[in-house]
C-alpha cells in the first residue's frame, strides 16, 4: 500500500529530495512551500493525481492546520510527516538583532512546532504514522557564527526527543534527521540571513559573510541520496531515533559524542558528589525521574 507523505520547505533542497525519492517510490505526496509557483516549477506535475501541491507558510499556525486538512481531504490520511521548512541566521550573537533571533525560531522551532500538532491528531485516529523531523549537525554540535540558527534546532531536537515517547503508545515512530553540510539552498542569498552589527573583538560581519559563502554548493551531502535514504526509514518496522546524514554528519557528532563522554567520566566524582543523604524507604518502587 502506498504511503502519503506531507512535505513541508519542499520547493529546494532536501524537501524537494524527499518528493521526488517518494513520488519515484510510488508514493502520494502532498508538497508544501510559501511559493506555490516556486514549488511547481522545482518539482513538475508529472507525477498526476499522485501529488498535490498546498501553500504554506509553517509560521502561521492556522495555515498548518489548514494544509493538513487539505492534505487529509485530498489522500485520506498522513503516513509521513517530514518537517524540513526552515532557514540559516548567521553571525556572532552579538551581531545579530533580538527580532532576528526570535525569526529564527519562528520558523525553524515554531514552524516545526504548528505542523507537529495539526498532524498528530490525524496520526492518532489513524494509529500509525512516522514523523521526520529535520534537525542538523549543528543541533547537536554548535557551531561558532551559528547561535541562533543551532538554538533553533536544539530545541527541535528536544522536542522530538520528547514527543517521540509520548506518541509511541499510537503507532507513531519520530526519527530526528541530523544532516550535515548538503548542497542545498540554505546558504543561497535568498535562503540565508547575516548579522551585521560589528562589534569589537569579533570577526566583522563581511568576513563571517565570505567565510559561509564559500560553502555555498560545495557540500558534500546529496539531497537526492538523503531523499532517498529517508524513503527507507519511513519504511522500517523500527527506524532510529536519530539518524546522522553524511559522512560528515557521522564523524562530526560521533567526535563530539565521545568528547562529552570523556568529560563526564573525568568529573563523575564531582557530579555524583551533589547527592543528598535521603534513602529510600525499601518499600518505595523505583521510579524514574522526569
Amino acid at each position: 500500500m502506498s504511503k502519503v507523505w506531507f512535505v513541508t520547505g519542499a520547493s529546494s533542497g532536501i524537501g524537494a529530495g524527499v518528493v521526488r525519492a517518494a513520488l519515484e517510490a510510488g508514493d502520494r505526496v502532498v508538497a508544501t512551500a510559501r511559493n506555490v509557483e516556486k514549488l511547481r516549477s522545482a518539482i513538475g506535475e508529472q507525477a498526476g493525481d499522485r501529488l498535490a501541491f498546498v501553500p504554506l507558510d509553517v509560521t502561521k499556525e492556522e495555515q498548518a492546520r489548514q494544509a493538513v486538512a487539505a492534505a487529509v481531504e485530498r489522500f485520506g490520511r498522513i503516513d509521513v510527516l517530514v518537517n524540513n521548512a526552515g532557514y540559516s541566521l548567521i553571525g556572532n550573537l552579538e551581531s545579530l538583532t533580538p527580532a532576528q533571533f526570535e525569526q529564527q525560531l519562528a520558523t525553524n522551532f515554531h514552524g516545526v512546532l504548528h505542523v507537529l500538532r495539526a498532524v498528530l491528531p490525524v496520526m492518532r485516529r489513524q494509529r500509525s504514522g512516522r514523523i521526520l523531523n529535520v534537525s542538523s549537525m549543528a543541533g547537536v554540535i554548535g557551531y561558532a557564527t551559528v547561535s541562533a540558527y543551532a538554538a533553533s534546532k536544539f530545541a527541535v531536537e528536544g522536542l522530538s526527543l520528547s514527543v517521540a515517547q509520548e506518541v509511541e503508545r499510537f503507532g507513531i515512530k519520530l526519527t530526528l534527521v541530523e544532516p550535515g553540510f548538503f548542497r542545498t539552498d540554505l546558504l543561497a542569498p535568498q535562503s540565508v540571513v547575516y548579522g551585521d552589527i560589528a562589534v569589537e573583538g569579533y570577526d566583522a560581519p563581511a568576513a563571517v559573510r565570505a567565510q559561509w559563502q564559500g560553502y555555498h554548493h560545495n557540500q558534500s551531502g546529496d539531497p537526492a541520496k538523503l531523499g532517498k535514504a529517508l524513503v527507507r526509514l519511513a519504511a522500517m518496522d523500527t527506524p532510529p531515533k536519530q539518524f546522522f546524514a553524511g559522512s560528515d554528519a557521522v564523524s562530526g557528532i560521533t567526535a563530539d559524542l565521545e568528547a562529552r563522554l570523556a568529560e563526564v567520566r573525568a568529573h563523575k566524582d564531582l557530579s555524583v558528589s551533589t547527592d543528598g543523604d535521603f534513602q529510600r524507604p525499601a518499600n518505595d518502587e523505583q521510579r524514574e525521574s522526569p
